[in-house]
């Protein structure tokens, strides 16, 4: 992979870069943004991935959620990806709640999505692949986390893939697509009418089918959260939890919302649980 560095700078100690790449998987050029921590000059680092969520790109968690001072100490390599493919090229749809900024974190394989939707294959290979590549990462210490449609990415993706990852955590994810307006919008038009096809993208369905894994899942939900009964329904996959005995630390929170607030509040915790499973 061929790199343009849009910038880097130092950032409590280490390095916060964002770079530019063509991607062969998505058939466009995408921006990723990565924090180094100063522990990556003396040896291996164990790898973070958070996912954003809808709107988003690897822009909005590298400034806002203020992960960099944990992830300094932590001695923790923080990628945020961005959320979809991008380009003039990409189809795209008007609503904010699919097409670019929505990819979901799947491989669509309806038309005209297929050519250019394909995130699952994005994160788990063809950026993954870059990452192993450099000698600084320990690809056998990898943890993922994020938001909303972030948090469903992260969920699904360690559950998928539960040989590459191990640590998990999310920010009030979407727990159950096949179960809520925006996951039934999305995963229809990327991946059909045939529900089940959507399983494969479903965390609660994800869950029950394969048992439980030896992680602690850790989630964090705002009680303010506009999109919490709607969309969100965190006690489908508390319930999804019992139901295999996954261990699982569900915390909610009066007064929070869906925001970088709510994120910013709460994300040392998901780093120092990251760093305690990937000692």
């Amino acid at each position: 992979m061929s790199l343009e560095i849009i910038s880097e700078t130092g950032c409590f100690g280490g390095i916060q870069g964002t770079y530019q790449h063509t991607s062969e998987v998505l058939g466009c050029d995408m921006r990723f943004s990565v924090y180094t921590p100063p522990a990556a000059a003396h040896g291996q680092v164990p790898v973070l991935w958070y996912l954003s969520g809808l709107t988003c790109t690897e822009e909005n968690a590298t400034v806002k959620a203020g992960f960099q001072r944990a992830a300094s100490e932590l001695g923790l390599m923080v990628i945020c990806p961005d959320t979809s493919p991008r380009g003039d090229h990409v189809p795209d749809d008007d609503a904010y709640d699919f097409g670019k900024g929505a990819g979901f974190y799947v491989n669509a394989t309806e038309d005209p999505w297929a050519k250019n939707f394909r995130m699952y294959d994005y994160i788990t290979k063809e950026l993954a692949e870059f990452v192993g590549s450099v000698g600084m990462t320990d690809m056998s210490r990898q943890g993922i986390t994020g938001h909303s449609m972030g948090g469903h990415g992260a969920l699904t993706i360690f559950l998928k893939n539960r040989d590459t990852f191990r640590s998990v955590s999310a920010f009030a994810p979407i727990v159950s697509p096949m179960n809520c307006p925006w996951g039934e919008k999305a995963l229809t038009g990327y991946i059909g009418s045939d529900r089940a096809a959507w399983a494969e993208h479903d965390a609660c369905a994800l869950l029950e089918r394969g048992g439980a894994t030896d992680a602690n899942i850790l989630i964090d939900q705002g009680l303010a959260d506009n999109f919490l009964e709607g969309q969100l329904k965190p006690e489908l996959f508390e319930a999804a939890c019992e139901k295999v005995g996954q261990k699982l630390t569900l915390r909610r929170h009066e007064g929070y919302d869906h925001s970088y607030f709510f994120i910013s509040t709460f994300i040392e915790d998901h780093l120092r649980h990251h760093a305690d499973a990937l000692k």
